[in-house]
């Protein structure tokens, strides 16, 4: 039995959710993949996977069986990258994550940028608003919105975003310009779910906050809806401060409460690091952060090395 080939087969169907998911991405029948999942099994003497037609889970052998399948293999491909010269020239691929709306508008133009200055390296960009765990998911750096867990990756900051309040001018004109976060509790207010609770906004200092009950006439799942709606005159919401600039900068909306923000969040590009880093994440950081720093309004920084990752 090729151990490596069939470490390889049992990663793919779980990643793909079925056997014939996995057939189809491998190009092998899938009478194929059921007999090596099989023999895999026999050989370990331990059942991995409850199969059935519209169920695939993991057994606790497997699911044990499974991260060491991983970290094997991107063993073996950072030995083998290694000796193709990866650590010598910066070539090869990588895959960015970054949250949707901050990856569009800022991490794309400086990534064209980075394609254009390194032709041998190509890019992979995630763009998903959770938290992806760059070590389980194989993912060479992520822009991070948030405080840093102690984590082992290497972070370096980039920038600061505000928390903004903001409407379009045709609705203040109409309700009144908040002065206190108090006002709110006589506006109309839009929530986006991954940002604001949809009972209450909390502004201030977090030693001393101040929290205010607010009415959500919509709640939206996507910034970019409840930014449509309020620049629509549909009321106030509650934003990350880059989501609007263009907006603010054109005259739809208008932010308000600006004593009364919250501290600003950190803004990082997070980042496998370790005595032997392939010359292309090297390169991508340092061609990416300062720009990403620039285009935030951010002054230079260093990278900081923090311990352990939980997400």
């Amino acid at each position: 039995m090729d151990r490596l080939k069939a470490m390889e087969l049992l990663v793919t169907v779980v990643e793909q959710g079925s056997l014939s998911a996995a057939s189809r991405k491998l190009g092998i029948p899938l009478a194929t993949v059921s007999r090596k999942l099989s023999d895999l099994e026999r050989h370990l003497r331990a059942r991995l996977l409850h199969r059935s037609n519209r169920l695939l889970a993991l057994t606790d052998a497997g699911q044990a069986y499974l991260t060491a399948c991983k970290n094997i293999l991107q063993e073996v491909g950072k030995a083998e990258r290694t000796v193709s010269g990866e650590y010598l020239v910066a070539r090869g691929d990588l895959v960015v994550t970054a949250p949707i709306v901050f990856g569009r508008l800022h991490v794309v133009p400086v990534l064209v940028a980075f394609l254009e200055a390194f032709p041998e390296i190509d890019v992979r960009l995630v763009l998903s608003d959770r938290i992806v765990n760059l070590v389980e998911e194989n993912v060479d750096a992520a822009i991070r919105i948030s405080e840093l867990p102690d984590q082992s990756l290497l972070a370096t900051r980039i920038g600061d975003i505000r928390r903004v309040v903001c409407g379009s001018p045709t609705y203040f004109k109409t309700r009144g310009i908040p002065s206190h976060p108090s006002d709110l509790k006589r506006h109309s207010c839009i929530c986006f779910e991954g940002q604001s609770n949809p009972r209450s906004w909390s502004f201030g200092a977090k030693k001393s906050p101040i929290v205010v009950p607010i009415r959500s006439r919509l709640v939206c799942t996507t910034a970019e809806a409840s930014i449509d709606a309020a620049k629509l005159g549909a009321g106030v919401t509650r934003v990350l401060s880059y989501q609007v600039t263009e907006a603010v900068r054109e005259g739809h909306l208008k932010t308000v409460l600006e004593a009364y923000e919250p501290a600003p969040i950190p803004v990082s590009l997070v980042y496998q690091g370790g005595s032997l880093t392939a010359l292309k994440l090297r390169a991508f950081v340092d061609f990416v952060a300062p720009r990403l720093r620039a285009r935030l309004g951010g002054s230079p920084a260093r990278g900081v090395r923090h311990r352990s990752e939980r997400k």
